[in-house]
C-alpha cells in the first residue's frame, strides 16, 4: 500500500498545504475541518446526528431555508439578521488583528465596544437629531471613545510595561460597572431592565423594512465593516505606518534600532484597534440591539479573538472567519430547538476552532517537515 507521502491524494494535499502563498487560507480551512470533525464526535457522543445539527445551524443563520416561517418573514429575513450580527463581529475581529500585528493582545474589545456604544447612546441615541446627522455622529463618538481606551492601554504598556492583557481585563470591568451604575440610575427601562431604547434616527439598522412583502432589518453596519476591512488591509500592507506596526510586532528591539518610534507605534496601533472596537460597539448596541444590558460584557468581543486567529490575522481572511463564527453563533438557537442539541455546542465548536487555529504554527512546522522528508526521499531515489 502506498504511503501518505507517495500516494496521489497525499502528494496533492501536501502540495496545497505547503504552498506558503495560500497558507493564509489553507491552514485556517484545515483548522475548521478538524474542529467540525471533532465537534461531530462530541455530537455523536450526545446521541445526535452531526449532519442534522450542522444543517440546523445553517438554517438558523439564514444560509438554508427552513421548513416553516412566521408571518411576513422568510429566508431573507434570517440572512439580513445574520449580516446585522456579522458587522460588529467583523469590526471587533479587525481590532484584534491590528493589535496582533503590533505584537499586542487586545482582550479589551468588549470594554471598548461597551464604552463607545454607551457614549454614543447617551449623547446621540436619545437626542432629537435627524438621521443624516445622528448616524455619522454615532460612528464618530463610538470610534473616538474606543480609540481613547485602546490608546490608554497601549500607553500603559509602553510607559510602565503593564501587560496589556491584565490592563485590558481590568479596564473592561471598570467600564462595565461604571456604565452599569449610570444605566441603572439614569437610563433604565423598568420593563426590559436594560437601557432605554434609542431613537430610530440614531440607529444603524433600519428595523422592519418591507422588501417585496417580507419584513427585514437592513444593517448599515455591514457596509461599514466591509469598508473597514479593506482600509485595514491597505493600511497594514501598503503604508509606512502599517510597516512600522508589523516591524514592532515582529521584533521590538530591532524596530527600535531601525529608527521606528516604538512607543508612538504601539499607542497608535492600540488606538486603531480600540477605535475599531468602538465602531463594533456602535453597530452592536445602536444597530443589532437598540439598548444596553447593564453589567454585561458582550461575548462577541472575546469571540473576535477566535475570529482573528482563524482569519490568520489577515484583514481579508477575517471577513471569511467572521462569516463562519457568526453562522455558528446565529444558528445555535434554531438548531437547538430543531435537533434537540444544546445551543452551547456552537460555543464548543468555536472553542475547537480557536484551539486548532492557535496550532497554526505547529501545522506549518509539520507540513514543512513532511515536505523536507519527501525531498530527501526523492534525492535518495535519484541517487539510486
Amino acid at each position: 500500500m502506498p504511503s501518505f507521502k507517495k500516494s496521489r491524494p497525499g502528494r496533492f494535499l501536501l502540495h496545497r498545504l505547503g504552498n506558503e502563498k495560500w497558507q493564509w487560507i489553507s491552514i485556517p480551512l484545515l483548522s475548521v475541518v478538524l474542529a467540525v470533525l471533532t465537534g461531530s464526535g462530541v455530537i455523536l457522543l450526545m446521541g445526535k446526528s452531526p449532519v442534522d445539527t450542522y444543517i440546523g445551524i445553517l438554517q438558523g443563520a439564514g444560509m438554508l431555508p427552513k421548513a416553516n416561517y412566521a408571518g411576513g418573514t422568510n429566508m431573507l429575513t434570517d440572512f439580513m439578521s445574520f449580516l446585522d450580527a456579522m458587522a460588529p463581529m467583523l469590526l471587533a475581529a479587525l481590532g484584534v488583528t491590528v493589535a496582533f500585528k503590533a505584537g499586542l493582545f487586545n482582550i479589551g474589545i468588549s470594554g471598548q465596544m461597551l464604552f463607545g456604544g454607551f457614549l454614543a447612546t447617551i449623547l446621540v441615541g436619545y437626542s432629537d437629531l435627524g438621521g443624516l446627522v445622528a448616524k455619522p455622529l454615532v460612528l464618530l463618538i463610538a470610534g473616538a471613545s474606543g480609540a481613547l481606551v485602546g490608546g490608554f492601554i497601549g500607553l500603559m504598556k509602553y510607559r510602565y510595561n503593564i501587560n496589556e492583557v491584565v490592563s485590558s481585563i481590568m479596564v473592561n470591568y471598570i467600564l462595565a460597572y461604571f456604565i452599569s451604575f449610570f444605566i441603572k440610575t439614569h437610563y433604565i427601562n423598568p420593563v426590559s431592565r436594560q437601557s432605554e431604547y434609542i431613537n430610530a434616527a440614531a440607529s444603524l439598522t433600519f428595523k422592519g423594512v418591507a422588501l417585496g412583502g417580507v419584513k427585514v432589518n437592513v444593517p448599515l453596519g455591514i457596509l461599514l465593516a466591509l469598508m473597514a476591512a479593506l482600509v485595514v488591509h491597505y493600511l497594514i500592507n501598503k503604508t509606512r505606518l502599517g510597516y512600522e506596526i508589523k516591524a514592532v510586532g515582529a521584533n521590538r528591539k530591532g524596530a527600535g534600532y531601525a529608527g521606528i518610534p516604538i512607543g508612538r507605534t504601539m499607542v497608535t496601533a492600540m488606538m486603531i484597534s480600540g477605535g475599531l472596537g468602538g465602531l463594533a460597539g456602535a453597530t452592536y448596541y445602536l444597530g443589532y440591539f437598540a439598548s444596553i444590558q447593564p453589567g454585561v460584557l458582550s461575548d462577541l468581543g472575546f469571540n473576535a479573538i477566535a475570529t482573528s486567529l482563524l482569519g490568520n490575522n489577515s484583514p481579508l481572511g477575517v471577513i471569511l472567519s467572521s462569516i463562519l463564527i457568526t453562522i455558528l453563533d446565529k444558528g445555535a438557537t434554531f438548531m437547538s430547538s430543531k435537533v434537540g442539541v444544546v445551543k452551547e455546542i456552537s460555543g464548543v465548536i468555536t472553542s475547537l476552532i480557536l484551539l486548532f487555529s492557535a496550532m497554526g504554527a505547529y501545522f506549518r512546522y509539520l507540513i514543512a517537515k513532511k515536505q523536507e522528508d519527501v525531498k530527501s526521499e526523492n534525492r535518495e531515489e535519484m541517487g539510486e
